[in-house]
């Protein structure tokens, strides 16, 4: 069992490198990783940390953040943003950059590839025969190393397709065996995934016009999350959309995002 020492010591650790406040948290950390530990031939949690904090960039460190953070999405989730997407933000967006033919869209908490796969469709079938006319490729990041690599292999359960309209089943994704569907080439462009920690300084040159920033603030702390949200709105463009989980709320106090409905905020 994990002592109260070494927790504290994984708290500071994952605090300060990815802004995850993992306080409170001591029965979740030591059941994710005493398995691990266990698995990997290490004498406990001293020695591990040890190799994590000397090398913050090597494999060790990325484990420890695979291991830590959950992943549960699926495609479809929180069908209203969609929905408000289709309806609403993307008539205003193909208007403004008429010339630019130009969307920016960040999926910045992505997992294994559904949420951005799922606004790639819907930008698709809104754009229809237009579609190739203009760049509408989203960019998909998590700092998870381990559900970026099951993105971009972009395999899924049958039953993992059910959300999704019948039309786009069949257009997307390519049968691989009784059980598995594959993302196809013409949607896999579509989508750019990297690996990226929310805490480090934004490298965008440009600004996006929607950014989904769903279900990934509940890891962090109230000042982390002013500041984090201070950072999304100053890469917004000027009226574009915030879209944080259905069950989360921001507190708009020293921020400067208009309220638009239930989870969705604009600049």
């Amino acid at each position: 069992m994990i002592t109260e020492q070494e927790f504290h010591r994984i708290v500071v650790y994952v605090k300060q490198k990815y802004g995850i406040d993992l306080s409170g948290k001591q029965i979740l950390v030591n059941g994710r990783m005493e398995n691990y530990l266990l698995r990997n031939g290490y004498s406990g949690y001293d020695e591990y940390m040890t190799k994590v904090e000397k090398n913050p960039k090597g494999e060790e460190a990325r484990n420890l953040i695979n291991v830590l953070t959950t992943n549960h999405t699926y495609f479809m989730r929180e069908f209203e943003h969609l929905d408000y997407l289709r309806r609403i933000v993307l008539p205003q967006i193909k208007k403004k950059e008429e010339v630019t033919k130009d969307i920016r869209i960040w999926s910045a908490a992505s997992s294994t590839g559904e949420e951005p796969y799922t606004i790639a469709m819907v930008l698709k079938d809104y754009f229809g025969l237009e579609h190739n006319k203009w760049d509408t490729r989203v960019l998909a990041t998590d700092i998870s190393t381990r559900v970026l690599e099951l993105a971009q292999r972009g395999i899924y359960l049958k039953e993992q397709l059910d959300p999704l309209p019948e039309n786009w089943r069949r257009r997307y994704f390519a049968r691989v065996n009784e059980l598995e569907y594959q993302v196809k080439p013409e949607l896999k462009r579509e989508v750019i995934f990297r690996q990226f920690n929310l805490m480090n300084p934004f490298p965008f040159q440009k600004k996006f016009h929607v950014v989904f920033l769903r279900n990934v603030m509940i890891y962090f702390d109230d000042d982390t999350k002013r500041q984090l949200l201070r950072r999304v709105y100053d890469y917004l463009e000027t009226g574009g959309y915030l879209f944080v989980g259905t069950t989360e709320s921001i507190d708009r106090r020293g921020i400067n995002f208009q309220y638009v409905e239930p989870s969705i905020y604009r600049k």
